[in-house]
């Protein structure tokens, strides 16, 4: 059984920053890909960052140059940095992961992925 845990919301002014972090516990060894997802009232589930095992990553064009996405093997933890938060980086974040994908890139398509932590709240004001 494995457990994602989230951390690290807040609410900051815009311009600001916050480090969102995800402690995994349990078999976590066989995930290749791990990524941070964020949900707005009436809109879809957004894939925000993600990164492979191998350290490739992918963002979303919106927080491309803002955000960065990176693991601590060590901690089994997954980090997402944000800088320059806009209010429209406002919603609830989630870190997700995935096992079986060996070859290409982390897909930012949320259905792909199996495991959830239940989200921590970011709130960005103008």
């Amino acid at each position: 059984q494995v457990q994602l845990v989230e951390s690290g919301g807040g609410s900051v002014q815009s311009g600001g920053s916050l480090r969102l972090s995800c402690a995994a516990s349990g078999d976590t060894s066989s995930f290749n890909c791990m990524g941070w997802f964020r949900q707005t009232p009436g809109k879809e589930r957004e894939g925000v960052a993600t990164i492979h095992s191998r350290g490739d990553t992918v963002y979303s064009d919106s927080v491309k140059g803002r955000f960065t996405i990176s693991k601590d093997n060590a901690k089994n933890t997954l980090i997402l940095q944000m800088n320059s938060l806009k209010p429209e980086d406002t919603g609830a974040y989630y870190c997700a992961a995935v096992r079986g994908i060996v070859y290409g890139i982390c897909p930012r398509g949320d259905w792909v992925y199996g495991a959830w932590g239940q989200g921590t709240q970011v709130t960005v004001s103008s």
